[in-house]
């Protein structure tokens, strides 16, 4: 409300002020009480015409003053306002003598260095405190000057922390003017930063053009870039750094400037760009919003306000407006102390203000809460503040934590919100998947049209992720000669390695190892397949046979022992049998008055009868005596045992099929020089061996690098053809060993798993899927999609599942059926058991035609003729028999017990009872 008063008091003021230069813009007074002149306070102020913002906030902030009652409450206080020119020293000079010849508390401004610093020396000769809100790099302050703006080397404390906390080890920092590296100092001068690549380059253009500078940046591979500059030059620099395709998720950009919130970032939110800057008004703050409804207001209805078209309020116009509130406070402390009036004073006189000394003491001790947060001073600087750490989403600037100099930096933002976030950034975009082609992880097809479409595990896979999380990609291939998963040479890195560090792809798929070298420079998700180094080796040919391979379920010594105890048992027998009298029995069981006794055991019985007994098939001779059925029932009990085990080992070793191997785990391989052995040249398992302590695997590094003939396959299917030739043990991942031997039945996997790691979604370092990609994995993972998947490319696709294995690793499980080859040799005994009965009856038939010649006078060949032509007749089993006056008959049924004959075994000697 614009007052114009009448009363004799405001008419003096009225003239007063025409005298210096004319009334202020706007004028408000508290109440229409009659104002004395000693109750009025003057206060100048310089302004640029490029600031006239903040000439504006400065008047909206007396006026506030003196609309409130609780400061100042019967105090005016009238601001002389001059317009200077900037970098104008000697215009200020002029201006300033003219306010100090008419009495002013305290002079505000200008912004430009070199005028502010005249004025600051002269208010320090007057002794009339100067106050500032543009930043200011002096160590060394003078002591009537105060400034609102944030000491320069607690802001690049917080610029140095930011750093620190994104763990930054390769960065470049682009500066403006001299004043830009001045800001950044604590940046540079931290000792971590000791060992960081910093590239430094100053904002120079021709035509305004940034482009050139940003190919350069992204020729050598800088992703993070610190940027200070002013305000007006950040949408121009984002454009230049759009041109060149930078404005994505895999760069980031810091700016310094605390008023990143009034640039329009709108074309530049939708590209996933990382852009973070720091902010010191907040605009959620009661006094922040009730002043800019004002403004707005304002401009809304007179179409200027100190907003100056933006929608938020500029730091250095908030810290005008607070300059303002921090002179009031400290006037109405020190008013309450003592009377405060102004003084007349002359640039040509060495003079000074009284109060102006206590003025800028209570100054440096006042705590409030501006527009700009707390005021505090320490030390007489504005050292204890807070920054808002504000980062781009697709919903604009929005903050995400805070700093300050106790603390430093604090992220409030939680995972939930960042992962909200992050979907929603990825959503609809399209993404450049590199890979190699490997079966089973991808696999290339050809259409009919002839172009080229993708199948296999890491398809299917991101086929899953890509629908859960609504994005798109693009499938392209790397040759293997282009070096593949990607291999570390003195520090180069080539393959998908090198494509994601350029940041040329958004994910690297396939059978990518997780390792340490390789999680330097890129990032990988969660592991979606845990694996380890094993051995692919050819099965061992099955050893044939053998003839007589049913001795084999006893060894040779048990063979001997026992003949050696049917040789025994058999003699103790006949012995024992022929000691005991209740063996010796009537040969004639109807003639109880026989002379003769006779004894069943003789040598040849007492074999018959082991034997039977051996044979389980028993015979028709009974022990009488108990001695004899003691020796008998001991033997049956030792044929029991020895036969039983004899069947139950035979089985076994008739029908399950053994194979003899020459390595079964990795200290087989390195214990023996003869087979041959490697790893693919320059993967991971390569790796694992070079760089192993443990003693077995470095004697196999050195036992594969130190070979004549390179044992490192160029690819897998090297490996795998090596192998079949034989001779050679390739050790590679267990998935790979697995899917070959799923397709290559003459081949197994030898051992267990040397160590442990997992494959992994491979993406460019610091990528913001990466934690999105991981998150779905684990959720597809519990879901037992990965299981169903890896079953499939493993035992399904591709001639998948033709040989079963045995868990043990070893061949069938189940027992094979018996062929010629396992039970061979029964029948050649058998034949040979007939073969040699036929001899035996044939000698027999000889040697009885023989005597029977001799009896009966005639010819050796008519009496085997005469039994001949009977023996092949084969009808009728009885023929007559010749009486002939001396038969002697010795055939083998003489020494039977049921035979009838009263001979034994010595002889035919007569043993009477």
């Amino acid at each position: 409300m614009y007052v114009a008063t009448c009363w004799f008091g405001v008419l003096v003021l009225t003239e007063h002020f025409v005298a210096i230069g004319g009334l202020p813009d706007r004028l408000r007074v508290a109440n229409t009480h009659w104002i004395d002149l000693n109750r009025i306070v003057v206060v100048g102020a310089l302004f640029e015409p490029e600031h006239d913002g903040q000439r504006q906030a400065f008047d909206w902030a007396v006026e506030k003053i003196n609309l409130r009652t609780g400061i100042l409450g019967q105090t005016l206080v009238l601001p002389d306002s001059q317009q200077v020119q900037p970098q104008d020293s000697f215009g200020a000079q002029r201006k300033v003598c003219r306010m100090v010849q008419h009495g002013v508390a305290a002079i505000f401004g200008p912004v430009s260095s070199l005028s502010a610093a005249h004025v600051q020396s002269m208010c320090t000769a007057f002794e009339i405190p100067h106050l500032q809100w543009h930043w200011d790099p002096r160590d060394s302050r003078d002591y009537y000057s105060i400034s609102l703006y944030p000491h320069y080397l607690t802001l690049g404390q917080a610029y140095r922390d930011m750093v620190r906390h994104w763990h930054w080890d390769k960065f470049a920092l682009l500066y403006e003017d001299n004043e830009g590296l001045t800001r950044l100092q604590e940046v540079l001068k931290a000792p971590e930063m000791g060992e960081a690549r910093i590239t430094i380059r100053k904002l120079q253009t021709i035509d305004n053009d940034y482009v050139n500078l940003f190919k350069e940046l992204k020729e050598n591979a800088h992703y993070r870039i610190v940027i200070d500059c002013h305000v007006s030059r950040v949408k121009q620099i984002l454009h230049a750094a759009l041109r060149v395709q930078m404005l994505s998720v895999y760069y980031h950009f810091f700016f310094t400037t605390l008023d990143l919130g009034l640039v329009d970032l709108e074309d530049y939110k939708h590209d996933g760009a990382n852009i973070t800057s720091l902010r010191l008004i907040n605009p959620d703050r009661p006094e922040v919003i009730d002043v800019r409804r004002n403004w707005i207001y304002e401009a809304s209805r007179s179409g200027d306000s100190p907003l100056k078209g933006y929608s938020e309020i500029q730091t250095e116009t908030a810290l005008a407006y607070d300059a303002v509130h921090l002179f009031a406070r400290a006037l109405h402390e020190l008013s309450q102390t003592q009377d405060v009036t102004t003084s007349v004073l002359s640039c040509e006189k060495s003079q000074s203000w009284a109060h102006g000394n206590s003025l800028l003491n209570f100054m440096k001790i006042t705590v409030f809460d501006g527009l700009s947060g707390p005021v505090k001073y320490v030390n007489g600087e504005r050292k204890d503040f807070t920054l808002d750490v504000m980062e781009l989403t697709v919903h604009g600037l929005r903050k995400t934590g805070h700093w300050d100099r106790f603390i430093g930096i604090n992220i409030t933002k939680d995972y939930s919100e960042r992962l909200k976030d992050t979907t929603a950034a990825l959503a609809n975009r399209t993404l450049d998947v590199i890979v190699v082609l490997e079966k089973p992880y991808v696999v290339e097809y050809t259409n009919p049209d002839g172009s080229k479409y993708y199948r296999g595990f890491c398809i299917d896979l991101l086929d899953a992720i890509a629908k859960r999380r609504g994005f798109n990609y693009t499938v392209r291939v790397i040759a293997r000669e282009m070096g593949g998963y990607g291999k570390s040479n003195n520090g180069l890195w080539n393959g998908i390695v090198r494509e994601l560090m350029d940041r040329k792809a958004d994910i690297g798929l396939g059978g990518m190892s997780i390792t340490h070298d390789r999680e330097k420079v890129i990032d990988f998700t969660k592991p979606f397949i845990t694996l380890g180094i094993t051995i692919l080796y050819k099965k061992p040919t099955p050893k044939s046979p053998e003839l007589f391979s049913f001795l084999s379920p006893l060894s040779v010594e048990v063979w001997v022992y026992m003949i050696a105890a049917y040789l025994c048992v058999s003699f103790m027998l006949f012995v024992i049998a022929r000691f005991s009298p209740y063996e010796w029995c009537n040969p004639h069981p109807c003639n109880e008055d026989s002379d003769i006794v006779e004894n069943q055991f003789t040598i040849l019985n007492s074999l018959w009868f082991t034997i039977g007994s051996l044979m389980q098939q028993g015979c028709e001779i009974a022990p009488r005596a108990i001695s004899t059925r003691m020796v008998a029932g001991i033997w049956w009990f030792f044929t029991l045992i020895m036969i039983s085990s004899y069947t139950a080992n035979l089985a076994a070793f008739l029908t399950v099929e053994r194979m003899v191997k020459d390595i079964e785990s990795a200290e087989d391989l390195a214990k023996q020089s003869k087979i041959k052995y490697g790893t693919l040249y320059g993967g991971s398992t390569m790796a694992f061996f070079q760089n192993s302590k443990i003693e077995t695997f470095k004697r196999m590094w050195n036992a594969m690098n130190t070979s004549e003939e390179s044992v490192f396959p160029k690819n897998g299917e090297e490996g795998v053809r090596r192998v079949k030739a034989g001779g050679y043990a390739y050790l590679s991942e267990s998935t790979s060993v697995e899917y070959v031997v799923e397709r290559n039945c003459d081949l197994e996997q030898i051992g267990g798993l040397l160590d442990s790691k997992g494959y992994g979604i491979a993406t460019p370092e610091d990528s913001q899927y990466r934690d999105l990609m991981s998150e779905t994995i684990l959720k597809l993972q519990e879901d037992q999609f990965i299981h169903e998947i890896h079953r499939k490319w493993w035992k399904e696709e591709l001639g998948g599942g033709k040989c079963v294995h045995d868990v043990s690793g070893g061949s069938t499980g189940k027992a094979n059926d018996l062929g010629v080859d396992n039970v061979g040799g029964v029948f050649v005994v058998l034949i040979a058991g007939v073969g040699a009965g036929f001899i035996i009856s044939l000698c027999e038939f000889i040697w009885k035609a023989r005597k029977n010649a001799k009896k009966d006078e005639q010819t050796l060949c008519s009496e085997m003729a005469e039994e001949f032509r009977f023996a092949v007749r084969c009808f009728g089993s009885k023929k007559p028999n010749k009486k002939r006056d001396k038969e002697i008959t010795d055939n083998g049924l003489q020494f039977m017990p049921l035979t009838g004959f009263a001979q034994n075994s010595l002889g035919g000697k007569e043993v009477y009872a």
